[in-house]
């Protein structure tokens, strides 16, 4: 696993970690309650705890002061290999609702693009849904643009897509 590499952004430590944890599966549990809450089930692209515990997925842990569980995110590596043009696919950025507002999500980016970069991804893309504002405003403030929908998006009412290109480390 990874050392632990404190951001700049929040006070809190960011690692790579294995879902199947109780703190974890607690954040997913909210983040799936809070997308339920926002479109229909069939409008929600979460992935469950098997998905997060693929290969090709780096499920990563905020952790506050005190070592617990604020926030979530995951980086799918939608093109394995050394080919140009690599990129990852941003999955499941939830922060607890009593850790919102202290840049727990913007920390939780900075560290994911560091990473992609630094394994020789060239671009992030992500889904998200027009009525999760406070999602749609944070991807903007870090520099994602919105794009067609792509893969298991493509027609749906509630997918916003959006993309970062990345700088190589």
């Amino acid at each position: 696993m990874p050392a632990e590499r404190p951001s700049t952004e929040a006070s809190v430590a960011i690692s790579i970690e294995p879902p199947r944890q109780p703190e974890v599966e607690r954040l997913l549990e909210g983040s799936t309650k809070y997308s339920r809450s926002l479109y229909p089930p069939e409008a929600c692209f979460l992935l469950d705890v098997a998905q997060l515990e693929r290969p090709e997925v780096r499920l990563y842990v905020a952790r506050d002061a005190l070592g617990a569980a604020v926030g979530i995110a995951a980086l799918v590596d939608e093109t394995p290999g050394d080919a140009a043009g690599r990129r990852g696919e941003l999955k499941r950025m939830f922060v607890d609702p009593a850790g919102r507002g202290l840049g727990v999500a913007g920390a939780l980016l900075t560290r994911i693009e560091a990473d992609a970069a630094s394994r020789g991804l060239g671009e992030i893309v992500l889904e998200t849904g027009p009525r999760h504002l406070p999602a749609l405003a944070l991807y903007e403030k870090h520099g994602y643009r919105r794009i067609e929908q792509f893969g298991q998006y493509i027609g749906e009412e509630f997918s916003v897509c959006m993309a970062k290109e990345l700088t190589p480390a």
